[in-house]
C-alpha cells in the first residue's frame, strides 16, 4: 500500500450499541491500526462493563488508547479530549500505524475532525462552582447565562453540562462563549481524514441497545454500579448519568425492582441513540454503511488507493 507521508486518521462513529468497537477492531488488525477512544462514558475506569468499553481480549488484539484511562471524579471536556487524542495519534504515526478514531460522542469527533474554537482552558474550580449553583436552581444559572449570553438560549433548558460550560466560559474570559464559537477553529490534527459511519436500522439498533444491556447484567453490571455508588461522587458528575447507573443504583436502592431498572435503562439507551442518529444526521455528511462489512470494504479500499 502506497502511504503519504502522513497516514489518514480512520474515524469510525456511530451511535450506541452499532457496532463502532468489532469494526474499528477488525480494521485495525487488516491495516495495522491502533485504536483512540472517542467515547465520553469509555474514558472512566469505573465503568468497564457499563460502557461496553473493549474487553481485555479484544484490546490484546490491537493497540486501544485513552479507555479508562480516567477516574470517575473527574470532569472531562472535549478540549482535553482533542490534546490528548493529538497526542496518541501523532505517537501511532510515528510508529507507522494507522489511527482509528473510534466512538459516538459528537462533540469529541467533530473536535478531531473539525477542530476547535480558541477558547482558553478553564480551571475546574469555576466548573465546580457552578455546577453546586446548578444543583441549587437550575433557573438560575439559566437566567444568569441567558443575561450575559442570549444565544445560548438554544440550549435544551435541562441540560446541565452545556449551560455550565457556557457560563464558565463567560465568568473566566468575560466573552460569550457563542463569540468564541464564531471565531474560526484551530485544526487538531494534520493529515487526511477518513471517517466512516456505522448507521444501522433503526430497528435492528434498538434490538442490540436491548440485548447488550442484557449482556451487561450477566456480566456484572450490577456489582460494577455498586462499587461505584460506594465511592460516594457528586450525583451530577457524568460517570453517575452513564446509561445504566442512575437505573441500577435506583435498583441497589430499593426504589426499582431489577426488571423495572432494567426496562428503564434499555429504554433510555434508545432513546440516547435516536439522539445520536439525529445528530449524526444533521451534523455530518460522511459516507454512511448500514453493516459493518459494507464498511470495512470500504475503509480497506480507501487506503489501499492512496
Amino acid at each position: 500500500m502506497a502511504r503519504q507521508e502522513l497516514l489518514p486518521m480512520i474515524v469510525i462513529a456511530g451511535p450506541t450499541a452499532s457496532g463502532k468497537s468489532s469494526a474499528a477492531l477488525a480494521l485495525a488488525e487488516a491495516l495495522g491500526g491502533e485504536i483512540v477512544c472517542a467515547d465520553s462514558m469509555q474514558v472512566y475506569r469505573d465503568l468497564n462493563i457499563l460502557s461496553a468499553r473493549p474487553s481485555a481480549q479484544d484490546q490484546a488484539r490491537a493497540p486501544h488508547h485513552l479507555y479508562g484511562h480516567l477516574d470517575g471524579k473527574e470532569r472531562y471536556s472535549a478540549g482535553r479530549f482533542a490534546r490528548e487524542a493529538k497526542v496518541v495519534i501523532d505517537e501511532t504515526r510515528g510508529r507507522g500505524m494507522v489511527p482509528i478514531l473510534c466512538g459516538g460522542t459528537g462533540l469529541y469527533l467533530k473536535a478531531m475532525t473539525d477542530g476547535l474554537s480558541p477558547i482558553p482552558d478553564i480551571a475546574q474550580a469555576a466548573t465546580e462552582a457552578l455546577n453546586a449553583a446548578w444543583l441549587a436552581s437550575p433557573e438560575g444559572v439559566r437566567s444568569r447565562l441567558l443575561s450575559v449570553d442570549p444565544e445560548m438560549e438554544r440550549l435544551e433548558p435541562a441540560d446541565q453540562q452545556r449551560h455550565i460550560r457556557a457560563l464558565a466560559v463567560f465568568d473566566e474570559t468575560r466573552r460569550p462563549l457563542s463569540a468564541w464559537q464564531k471565531e474560526p477553529r484551530v485544526q487538531t490534527v494534520e493529515g487526511p481524514i477518513l471517517p466512516l459511519l456505522l448507521y444501522p436500522e433503526r430497528e435492528t439498533l434498538y434490538r442490540r441497545c436491548d440485548e447488550r444491556f442484557d449482556r451487561m447484567l450477566a456480566d456484572g453490571a450490577i456489582d460494577e454500579a455498586r462499587t461505584l455508588g460506594a465511592r460516594g461522587l457528586a450525583p451530577d458528575l457524568p460517570v453517575m448519568k452513564a446509561l445504566g447507573v442512575p437505573e441500577l443504583l435506583a435498583h441497589l436502592d430499593g426504589v426499582m425492582t431489577l426488571e423495572e431498572a432494567a426496562a428503564a435503562a434499555k429504554q433510555e439507551t434508545r432513546r440516547f441513540a435516536k439522539r445520536q442518529m439525529t445528530w449524526f444526521r444533521n451534523q455530518t455528511d460522511w459516507p454512511t454503511f448500514d453493516e459493518e462489512e459494507a464498511l470495512l470494504a470500504h475503509g480497506r479500499a480507501l487506503m489501499s488507493a492512496l
